[in-house]
């Protein structure tokens, strides 16, 4: 398999968030194309991910959380999160960035500041998230680019979502 180099991958996200900048009038409108496109990747993704990571069906959250963290950040950013901040119920946490590697070059202009950089990252999780029957809400808490230590992404899990067969299919 060949693997883009990590520089060429950066450079081409940034040219495309610049794009976006350019297309819309404001980071609000941005940050929702940005999240509409990395869901169209994660539904696609996950398919290429299930079947070259060999991972089975998630029991709960929590497993979910490690393979997200553990492998599928791992396999295609290079980087593993850590999972921190879990809630009570158990159905929210956040994976701390240490790196984010779709920053690297980046200064976010002072006229961007609400922009979410890296708001790809969470239309994936989200939308490789639904295709395996879960509904999630993803975004970004804290950013470099916004002068935080860290990099935080909070997930929550909103429902497991049903198959809708058509009566008597299974």
């Amino acid at each position: 398999m060949h693997l883009m180099n990590s520089e060429l991958f950066t450079l081409t996200y940034g040219a495309l968030v610049t794009q976006l900048c350019k297309d819309y009038e404001n980071d609000e409108d941005v940050n929702k194309q940005l999240d509409k496109m990395g869901y169209n990747i994660g539904v696609r993704l996950i398919e290429d991910f299930l079947a070259r990571s060999n991972v089975g069906r998630c029991h709960d959250f929590r497993e979910t959380a490690d393979v997200i963290a553990k492998i599928a950040f791992k396999m295609y950013l290079g980087i593993t999160p850590s999972i921190t901040n879990w809630s009570p119920g158990g159905d929210e946490f956040s994976l701390i960035l240490e790196n984010n590697p779709l920053v690297d070059f980046v200064e976010l202009p002072d006229n961007h500041s609400s922009l979410i950089y890296s708001n790809l990252l969470c239309g994936v999780l989200r939308g490789a998230l639904e295709m395996v029957q879960m509904a999630v809400d993803v975004k970004f808490v804290q950013d470099t680019l916004k002068g935080d230590s860290v990099t935080e992404i909070r997930m929550k899990f909103i429902r497991r979502i049903e198959d809708n067969l058509p009566a008597g299919e299974e």
